[in-house]
């Protein structure tokens, strides 16, 4: 057969029924912010470990939520937690405990609810959760 310069690819249809989120759900509990993000990419365009490497985060979450974990673990070790995507998230979104607790939850460790100054400031001061 002659090559055209293009292949098919293999489908990436995702079947619903079979996917397993148990991780996810978990994340979701431990990352409440988790839920806000838009996808915007404002994270991967701040990262500095994706000036280095082939780091996404957008692409991790994107992965994580659909319940896609193979390799994630190898992508989230790049990860230096220098928390430049914290500050520009549009949302608010904790994605310095997001990977964190990614990490361990793709690990079967137990997770840490860590969450930043702000947020614990707007709890005690009767602000909703984030």
């Amino acid at each position: 057969m002659k090559q055209f310069g293009f292949t098919i690819s293999k489908g990436r249809q995702l079947n619903f029924d079979e996917m397993k989120t148990d991780k996810v759900e978990k994340l979701l509990e431990l990352v409440p912010s988790y839920k806000l993000c838009i996808g915007c990419g404002g994270c991967t365009a701040s990262c500095s470990a994706a000036g280095f490497t082939d780091f996404n985060i957008r692409k991790i979450h994107t992965s994580f939520l659909r319940a896609q974990y193979d390799g994630l673990d190898e992508q989230l070790k790049r990860c230096m937690l220098c928390g430049k995507c914290l500050l520009v998230c549009p949302r608010g979104v904790n994605t310095r405990s997001l990977i964190i607790n990614m990490r361990r939850v793709l690990n079967n460790v137990d997770a840490v609810t860590w969450r930043p100054q702000r947020e614990l400031k707007q709890k005690e001061q009767g602000g909703g959760e984030q």
